[in-house]
């Protein structure tokens, strides 16, 4: 099989001379396994042999194995093979974590009456529809790119006051390019802004919501300026005299879209933050991840000082994240092809309107 050079066979050793002195090949679990040592730095191996890989329809990594290195070659398939048990299931678990967390949102007692989850559907209709728009636009642009990624994974989480901690994809392939590696991390917060947009415009035209006592009532939003000006500019407030008034739950769905547009793009590890600011920045990036951290914790630090500890505990807990995050790496291209003056624009402005879904204090509970 391995003297084969028809599109889909796995590459010879002789292609791989240059790189990587293959000792042994085997085949396991429907993996080619190439035994051997780098003969270049091992860190440059995947960049000169991917393409190779990636031509013949495979996706290529390197790992140990009792101390020998091994290239593990994959072959990749960008449909959807049957039916995504998993994925519709989590998607499913999430929509009734989220339209139970909107029966808070909207003065409802599921332990009263449990047919009152369904009055809840536009709460769980905005942060599902945001959520599911931000990550289909990773999707389609790795499909554009021939990225082998899966269908969205939500995530569930029924009693926390949005229902549920975002959806993901995985990318499991090689990325053959800086241009799609921006591409693949630039549309799902643009799709979603997009998506947040809509869900508050309409949200805040919606009537608000007479909630007396409970914990909704004692919460308190912080709204960014992005929601902030939407409002403005249809003039609608986001605040009432009467605390028992809330706004329309539906703008509790664009809050949560400009909240996860923020998190998502914070330039650490896998985020999509991460993969534009590589794009951008290229090999520097480790210094972007070093500071990252640094401004979180100091973030934490300022509120704690000053303002009553009010979000502290958020932002240091975030800043955990970008220490662990920073540590696990980011997405590396397999070519460095420089970004065009247009990608680099929209780069920098993607950045500027996730700057402006950040509000200090998100969110308090007073007690």
């Amino acid at each position: 099989m391995m003297g084969q050079e028809s599109g889909q066979s796995p590459p010879g050793p002789e292609h791989l001379a240059d790189v990587f002195s293959v000792r042994d090949i085997d085949l396991a679990e429907g993996d080619v396994r190439y035994y051997g040592e780098p003969v270049t730095d091992a860190a440059q191996v995947l960049r000169q042999v991917g393409p190779t890989f990636r031509k013949r329809g495979y996706r290529v990594r390197m790992q140990t194995d009792a101390d020998e290195h091994v290239l593990v070659a994959s072959e990749r398939s960008l449909g959807v093979d049957g039916v995504p048990w998993l994925n519709v299931v989590l998607a499913l678990a999430t929509l009734l974590s989220t339209l139970y967390a909107g029966t808070r949102w909207y003065g409802l007692s599921v332990a009263d009456d449990p047919a009152v989850i369904w009055r809840a559907w536009p709460f769980a209709a905005a942060v599902l529809g945001i959520l599911a728009v931000h990550e289909f636009g990773h999707y389609a642009l790795s499909r554009y790119h021939e990225v082998q990624a899966s269908l969205p994974y939500f995530i569930p989480l029924p009693f926390n006051v949005i229902g549920t901690l975002g959806a993901v994809i995985r990318m499991q392939d090689n990325i053959p390019d800086r241009r799609a590696l921006f591409d693949i991390g630039v549309a799902g917060p643009l799709a979603g802004l997009v998506a947040t947009v809509a869900v508050t415009a309409v949200g805040v035209t919606l009537d608000p919501i007479y909630v007396a006592g409970g914990l909704i009532t004692r919460i308190e939003l912080g709204y960014p300026p992005l929601i902030q000006g939407i409002a403005a500019l249809l003039g609608e407030p986001l605040v009432y005299s009467d605390p028992n008034l809330l706004p329309n739950p539906v703008v509790i769905g664009g809050w949560v879209g400009a909240f996860v547009t923020f998190l998502n793009l914070i330039p650490v590890g896998q985020l999509d933050g991460a993969h534009i600011s590589r794009s951008l920045v290229g090999e520097r990036m480790d210094a972007v991840q070093f500071v990252v951290p640094v401004l979180l914790f100091g973030l934490a630090a300022y509120l704690f000082a000053f303002e009553g500890g009010r979000g502290a505990p958020l932002w240091g807990f975030w800043g955990l994240i970008a220490l662990v995050f920073s540590r696990a790496g980011t997405a590396t291209p397999l070519a460095e092809t420089p970004l065009g003056p247009r990608r680099r624009t929209l780069g920098i402005l993607t950045l500027v309107l996730g700057a402006l879904c950040f509000v200090p204090v998100p969110i308090v509970v007073a007690i």
